[in-house]
């Protein structure tokens, strides 16, 4: 477990459960959630509360992790990486007030083993991104990504199966 000074620039809650050899870079915001074994986790990533992430993972820099997202074993999110957990998003409730924990309900999002997420992408809330399957850079995946795709674009949409894309880009 970090010593109080290394708390202070991770900022990691006494509430974080980490698992064995999990690498955590500097100026991360830990609190609530759950790093499982192997995992490194860079610079300037938030995770908040309720969230899980799997056995050998890399989160790269910059990636927000919202309440509500599990991440599998094996998982790549790349740098800049946005997860969503509310889809219809408002500042205030039906009364004008401020809106608190009381007035939504965090809406789940699961990225299965082994996938693989581009710099830049969205992911919204109540989507499943298939094992195995890539998300290309800069993607906006409103929903589901079948097992073994790769897809991309705002929306995302599948362009092929990862074998097609694995016999057409045989390196010589």
């Amino acid at each position: 477990m970090p010593n109080s000074s290394e708390r202070q620039l991770k900022r990691i809650a006494s509430d974080v459960r980490l698992g064995i050899n999990v690498k955590i870079a500097d100026f991360v915001n830990l609190y609530g959630c759950e790093i499982s074994d192997n995992t490194k986790i860079g610079p300037f990533v938030e995770i908040q509360k309720n969230a899980r992430i799997g056995k050998n993972c890399k989160i790269q820099s910059h990636t927000f992790i919202c309440e509500g997202v599990t991440i599998e074993d094996n998982v790549m999110v790349a740098h800049g990486v946005m997860f969503i957990n509310d889809t219809y998003p408002r500042a205030t409730n039906e009364k004008g007030e401020l809106q608190d924990e009381a007035d939504w309900t965090v809406e789940p999002t699961l990225v299965k083993k082994g996938a693989s997420i581009g710099s830049g992408s969205t992911i919204l809330s109540h989507v499943t991104i298939g094992e195995k399957s890539i998300v290309g850079a800069g993607s906006v995946v409103t929903k589901d990504v079948p097992p073994n795709t790769i897809v991309v674009g705002n929306p995302a949409r599948v362009i092929r199966t990862i074998e097609s894309a694995t016999k057409s880009t045989k390196r010589i």
